[in-house]
């Protein structure tokens, strides 16, 4: 379950819970599968969200990167490190798109101002 979820995801929960709640146990059950730990699962899935150019994917999974102990440099790396698969204008937006959020965020924060 998402720490903080969005309006939009509260929205969705409530008028289909079930589709939700498979969507959740669906993305534990994966998270269990091996040995990948949550902040580099966060990582990868931020760069998938990053290849689809979806920018809420993008919030949500920087945002659970850092919750998970990626620090904003390690969120950007992440980012610049696909540029030579993605392309430098895919990478750009995903990169203004967290930048708003890491600038104004402590590491004792834990992500509490995202908004996806």
């Amino acid at each position: 379950m998402i720490a903080k979820p969005s309006k939009q995801y509260l929205k969705m929960k409530q008028k289909h819970p079930d589709f939700i709640d498979a969507v959740e146990t669906l993305g534990k059950a994966v998270r269990q599968e091996g040995p990948v730990d949550e902040k580099t699962a966060q990582l990868i899935q931020l760069a998938a969200a990053t290849a689809i150019r979806s920018e809420g994917a993008v919030h949500s999974h920087a945002r659970r990167a850092f919750e998970a102990g990626a620090s904003a440099d390690e969120i950007r790396h992440a980012l610049l490190l696909l540029t030579s698969t993605l392309g430098f204008p895919c990478v750009m937006a995903a990169i203004s798109w967290v930048d708003e959020k890491l600038e104004n965020m402590k590491p004792t924060e834990g992500g509490t101002d995202w908004e996806v």
